[in-house]
């Protein structure tokens, strides 16, 4: 069984982390904290750069070129990542799907309205897979914000139910449910007193300028404590 090592939301910190060694590292999104080229591009660049034989990317809410030019930002990829977009690839025997949607919040990337709309997404997922990577959790397993988890039902986890699933969203840690294992890939990767978990109103000043640039109009308040790292 090849060792699997899982993360998310790294914003833009990339550099700063102490990554596992490996054979397959996962990333469940958000990269970046607004999808910009230049943010894609070095997190592909140190991305890459990783010793682990397999790479796999899935894109988050806050990569947002992976939604508005989608060519475009998998061209800034490195060819060792592979990438996927409601798609799937077999690594070492193990077959693995990723998934980016979410149910709507702010109107970030690769949101959705619960109900058919992620329902037509997750009915996508082929039978037999055994991993997967999706940008956030079903609600109630390992989700711990406000804004929960999605609620449709991603198929019937006692019929096919895939070995491993990683995700996202606040909360922390790993659990077994219905013989599945999942992981909640978000976790303090980082330590710092300078307190990079928040933003000041300068850098999401920033933020809000960069996306502007892309033509999406973006809010203070779209800027919550998930947020890890400035432009």
């Amino acid at each position: 069984m090849p060792r699997i090592v899982c993360l998310s939301d790294t914003h833009n910190c990339n550099e700063r982390i102490e990554v596992p060694d490996g054979d397959i590292l996962i990333h469940a999104g958000d990269a970046t904290t607004v999808g910009t080229h230049e943010q894609i591009r070095r997190f592909s660049d140190w991305f890459a750069s990783l010793p682990h034989p397999h790479k796999v990317f899935v894109a988050g809410n806050h990569d947002w070129l992976f939604e508005k030019d989608n060519d475009s930002a998998r061209s800034l990829l490195d060819p060792a990542i592979v990438y996927l977009q409601d798609s799937a690839i077999e690594i070492d025997g193990l077959k693995i799907y990723g998934s980016p949607w979410q149910p709507r919040f702010f109107d970030w990337a690769f949101n959705l309205n619960r109900g058919q709309e992620m329902a037509e997404k997750w009915a996508m997922i082929p039978d037999d897979i055994d991993i997967l990577i999706t940008h956030g959790p079903p609600n109630g397993i390992l989700d711990l914000v406000p804004r929960k988890g999605w609620d449709e039902n991603l198929k019937d986890p006692n019929v096919y139910p895939p070995k491993f699933a990683d995700t996202w969203f606040k909360g922390t840690g790993r659990t077994v449910e219905n013989e599945i294992y999942f992981n909640n890939a978000q976790r303090p990767l980082i330590e710092s007193p300078a307190g990079i978990f928040s933003m000041t109103d300068e850098a999401i000043a920033k933020n809000i300028e960069a996306l502007a640039q892309v033509g999406i109009k973006a809010t203070k308040d779209m800027f919550d404590s998930s947020l890890l790292a400035e432009v």
